[in-house]
């Protein structure tokens, strides 16, 4: 947190497809890469309803 009180992006986990934060509590999903595993990928819950596609970036695997 910030002196202000506010809550820094850093502060809360990303979507691997939107690049947005998710807040705490948030229906969003988290799991290994299904190629390397070696990198977590972590969507939110609106891309995962979307179906937005996310990429790893240790592989370069490509999944909805």
């Amino acid at each position: 947190m910030t002196e202000a009180g506010r809550i820094e992006r850093a502060d809360y986990a990303v979507c691997s497809a939107c690049g947005g934060p998710i807040a705490p509590g948030e229906r969003a999903v988290s799991h290994p890469c299904p190629k390397c595993g070696e990198v977590v990928i972590t969507r939110c819950q609106k891309c995962r309803r979307l179906g937005n596609r996310y990429q790893c970036p240790n592989c370069g695997f490509i999944g909805p």
